[in-house]
């Protein structure tokens, strides 16, 4: 899957395109909170480029606000990024340093990947906007899946009542995104808030049982080793409780 794939699968309308290259300064400068930040930016960017700017004069969907967020404008932004970069973290500095939701769309050695993270008023500083929770990101697959994920992503096919009920419904897409990853196939229709919380579980039961299996191979007493046996189990039959929750 490629950047350009995923922008034309975004239907974003002719006004809405800047197509700026937006300066590592500007990364380090609203993004960096360390020195080691500021080291990852100049040697893992290879560019970031500004693409379109959805707001209710370009896009025709309504502004939102309330006391907590305001959706003035949603950004969409490419990620290019160097081999051996810290990709995870370069991709939070983004959304950290531009002052509207993100569509983040990365690219590194192993692929793409579609990152997305809403924004709140901060607490004790009027005027600027903070991540509401950590960002949420998937990799786009190159199969029947990640195809089913482009044909998801039209304006056309998402809320619009406001410009956040149009970012949910690309968080949404990149749940469901996630939830096919773990199923082997495109999910159907679910409730999203329900499907979130079962990926969010699935993938946390997912490391715990990585390390149970770990320390149940490497453990020499019998009575432990049961113990977690037994321990593996139980969480086995959560997952495939779960996994009824994605479909």
């Amino acid at each position: 899957m490629t950047t350009n794939e995923i922008i034309s699968a975004l239907a974003l309308p002719p006004q809405a395109r800047i197509d700026q290259r937006v300066p590592k300064k500007h990364l380090i400068d609203h993004g960096a909170v360390t020195a080691t930040d500021k080291k990852s930016i100049s040697e893992g960017v290879e560019e970031l480029l500004w693409v379109a700017a959805l707001k209710p004069s370009t896009v025709g969907v309504p502004a939102y606000e309330d006391a907590e967020r305001q959706y003035l404008e949603i950004a969409v932004l490419t990620l290019a990024l160097r081999d051996g970069a810290k990709a995870g973290r370069l991709r939070e500095l983004v959304h950290r340093a531009i002052p509207y939701p993100v569509v983040l769309i990365a690219t590194d050695a192993d692929g793409l990947v579609l990152s997305l993270c809403e924004l709140r008023h901060a607490q004790n500083e009027a005027g600027k906007m903070v991540l509401d929770g950590e960002v949420q990101a998937a990799r786009v697959p190159d199969n029947a899946i990640g195809e089913a994920f482009r044909e998801s992503l039209a304006i056309s096919r998402l809320p619009n009542a406001d410009l956040r009920q149009l970012y949910r419904g690309w968080m949404d897409r990149l749940t469901t995104l996630e939830a096919g990853s773990i199923l082997g196939q495109w999910p159907g229709e679910r409730e999203p808030g329900e499907r979130r919380n079962a990926v969010q579980v699935i993938r946390r039961i997912d490391a715990e049982l990585a390390d149970l299996r770990r320390l149940a191979k490497d453990e020499t007493q019998l009575a432990r080793r049961v113990e977690l046996n037994l321990d593996i189990k139980r969480r086995s039959a959560e997952r495939t409780r779960l996994l009824a929750l994605l479909g």
